[in-house]
C-alpha cells in the first residue's frame, strides 16, 4: 500500500514554506547587502548533500503581544549535522529573515539539541550568529533559552572543537555564547558586531558618544578587545577560515589531532635558518621567518593575528605532525611578554592542551613588559595564566631557545620546570635572571662607583658585562645544571624538534585526581 500522496505534498509544501522563509524579496535584500541566507551558509559550509536537519518544523508556544497565531519560519534558526570534507559536524545558523533571528525558548531548544548532539557523537560545532537577540514576547523563557544554550557551551568545552561566525548582528546575552566557543570568526562591515549594550543604551547612561564599529566591529575585537581570532571579507570567507580551522583539530578529545604521517620525516639541514639570524641579539628578528622555515611550507594558519602581536600564537604542521605554536616576537615591544600577550599564549595553550595538539615554544624574550599600567593592571595575575596553562598542560611540549630568555618570562616560555620535554638553545642563547646590562650594576655598583674617570668607568663595566655573559648566561651554562636538552646549530632546528616529535606523539603524562585547578583569571 503506497503512502498517500496528499500527505507528501503536505511535506512538500511545509518544507516550502520554512526554506523560503520570509520570502523572496527579504532573499533578494540580502542578497544586495552581500549577505547570504542562514540556508545558504550552511550550503557552503556542509558537503553536498551530507545535510541533515534537526527541528525544521518546530514552533514556538508565546502567546504573548499576539505572538500566539504567529508563524516563524523553522523558529528562525537552521540545525542538523553533516559532512565538512568527509568529517561529521553539526552547525547552527540563525535566519535574521525569521523575527529578526530572535532567539526564543524554542530556538534556543534548536541549538541545544544540535549541541547536544555533537557531545554524543563527538564531533565538532559550528554557530553561525545573525541575530537580533532575545525575543522580547518570551520574557524569561528567552533568557532560560540563553541559558541552557550557555551551559550546554560549557559542557561542550574541552570535548569537541566550537567555533562561532559572527555574521550578522550579536548583541546582549547572545554575545555570551561565541565568547564561550574555543574560536570566534567575525566578517568585516554590514551589520556585523558583537556587543553587549549598543550606542544608543551606552548614550543614554554614560553620555558617551560612539558607533557600533567602535564598540563592536570587527576591527575592535580582533585588535583592541581580543575577543575575534580571525576576520573576514565576506560570509563565504568565514566558512572557509571555519573549514581550515578543522583541518588542524581533532573532532573531539579522544582523538589524536589529524596528523599526516604519512609526510617524510625530513632530518636534512636548513642552511636558510642561518641566514635569517641577525648578527647582534639586540637586533630585533622576525619570528614569522623562523617559523616559516620550521612548519611544513604554506600550513601556518595564525590565530590573534591582529592581537597583541608581541607574541605570535597558531597550528602548523611539522614534517605532517599539527602542533601549536607559541613564539615571541622580538619586532613588537622587543618580544616582552605583556598583559595582553600573556591573556593570548595561555588561552591558545588550553586551547590545545584540551584537543592532545603539541605545543612548539619559541622563545626570544627579555621579560615582562615593566610599567605602572602593566603593574597596575595586574600583569602579575594575567603572567600567571601562562605558567598555569604550560603546567597543566600534558601533551608534547618542545622549547626552542632562540635568543635571549631573561626572568620570569624565561620560565613563563615553558622552560624544563614548568614540564618541557625537550629544550633545545642556539649557541647565541642568553639564558639568566636578567641581561648583562641590568645585572653587572646590581653586582658591581660600588665598584663601578668607586672609578671616577667615565671612560674608565665605561670599560670596566663592559669588562664585567662580558665576565657575567661568559659565567651566567650562556647556554652552556643552562646545560650545565640540566636545563638545556642539547645546544643546536640553527640550521637543525626543525630536524631535531620533528624527530621529538615524533618520539613524543606517544606520550601519556597524568595529574594528581582533584575536580580541577583553580586557574588565575
Amino acid at each position: 500500500m503506497a503512502i498517500d500522496p496528499k500527505l507528501l505534498d503536505e511535506l512538500e509544501d511545509r518544507r516550502r514554506k520554512v526554506i523560503v522563509s520570509g520570502g523572496q524579496d527579504k532573499i533578494d535584500k540580502r542578497h544586495e547587502n552581500g549577505d547570504w541566507t542562514a540556508r545558504e551558509r550552511m550550503d557552503c559550509l556542509f558537503d553536498s548533500g551530507s545535510f541533515t536537519e534537526i527541528g525544521m518544523h518546530t514552533r514556538h508556544h508565546c502567546s504573548n503581544f499576539g505572538m500566539q497565531n504567529k508563524y516563524i519560519p523553522g523558529e528562525g534558526i537552521v540545525s542538523g549535522f553533516g559532512l565538512v570534507d568527509g568529517r561529521p559536524v553539526a552547525a547552527v545558523s540563525a535566519d535574521f529573515m525569521a523575527q529578526g533571528g530572535s532567539l526564543g525558548y524554542m530556538h534556543a531548544q534548536k541549538i541545544c539539541d544540535a549541541q547536544v548532539y555533537a557531545m554524543k557523537a563527538g564531533i565538532p560545532v559550528i554557530q553561525m550568529n545573525d541575530s537580533g537577540g532575545a525575543r522580547l514576547q518570551e520574557g524569561v523563557e528567552s533568557l532560560t533559552g540563553f541559558a541552557n544554550v550557555f551551559y550546554n557551551n560549557v559542557a561542550a568545552s574541552g570535548v569537541v572543537p566550537q567555533i562561532s561566525l559572527i555574521l550578522g548582528p550579536c548583541a546582549g546575552g547572545a554575545a555570551y555564547s561565541p565568547a564561550l566557543t574555543d574560536f570566534i570568526i567575525i566578517r568585516k562591515g554590514g551589520a556585523a558586531g558583537m556587543y553587549i549594550t549598543g550606542p544608543k543604551v551606552i548614550e543614554q547612561v554614560t553620555y558617551e558618544k560612539c558607533t557600533m564599529e567602535e564598540i563592536g566591529g570587527a576591527a575592535v575585537h580582533s585588535s583592541v578587545s581580543g575577543n575575534a581570532h580571525f576576520v573576514a571579507e565576506s560570509d563565504e570567507h568565514a566558512i572557509a577560515i571555519a573549514r581550515r580551522l578543522l583541518t588542524y583539530l581533532p573532532s573531539n578529545n579522544a582523538q589524536e589531532p589529524p596528523h599526516e604521517l604519512s609526510c617524510p620525516l625530513n632530518i636534512a639541514d636548513d642552511e636558510g635558518m642561518n641566514d635569517i639570524i641577525p648578527d647582534s641579539n639586540n637586533t630585533p628578528l622576525d619570528v614569522q621567518k623562523v617559523i616559516s622555515r620550521l612548519v611544513d611550507e604554506g600550513s601556518f594558519m595564525e590565530v590573534h593575528a591582529n592581537f597583541a602581536g608581541n607574541v605570535v600564537v597558531g597550528f602548523g604542521r611539522i614534517c605532517g605532525v599539527v602542533v601549536g605554536i607559541i613564539a615571541n616576537q622580538p619586532a613588537v615591544k622587543a618580544g616582552c611578554l605583556d598583559i595582553d600577550a600573556s591573556d593570548k599564549a595561555a588561552r591558545f595553550i588550553r586551547c590545545c592542551d584540551s584537543f592532545n595538539i603539541p605545543l612548539v615554544n619559541l622563545v626570544d624574550v627579555p621579560g615582562f613588559l615593566p610599567g605602572k599600567q602593566q603593574e597596575r593592571g595586574g600583569i602579575i595575575r594575567h603572567g600567571a595564566k601562562m605558567i598555569f596553562a604550560y603546567s597543566s598542560a600534558t601533551v608534547p611540549k618542545v622549547t626552542l631557545i632562540m635568543r635571549k630568555a631573561y626572568g620570569g618570562a624565561y620560565i613563563a616560555m615553558c622552560c624544563k620546570g614548568l614540564g618541557a620535554d625537550a629544550v633545545f638553545a642556539w649557541p647565541c642563547a642568553e639564558i639568566a635572571v636578567m641581561g648583562s646590562a641590568g645585572a653587572v650594576p646590581i653586582l658591581y655598583g660600588r665598584e663601578l662607583k668607586a672609578i671616577e674617570d667615565p671612560a674608565a668607568r665605561a670599560a670596566r663595566q663592559q669588562e664585567l658585562q662580558a665576565e657575567y655573559e661568559a659565567a651566567f648566561s650562556n647556554p652552556y651554562a643552562a646545560a650545565a645544571s640540566d636545563q638545556v636538552t642539547e645546544i643546536i646549530n640553527p640550521k637543525e632546528s626543525r630536524a631535531r624538534i620533528a624527530l621529538t616529535l615524533r618520539t613524543l606523539l606517544s606520550k601519556r603524562e597524568t595529574r594528581p585526581a582533584k575536580k580541577h585547578g583553580n586557574m588565575p583569571l
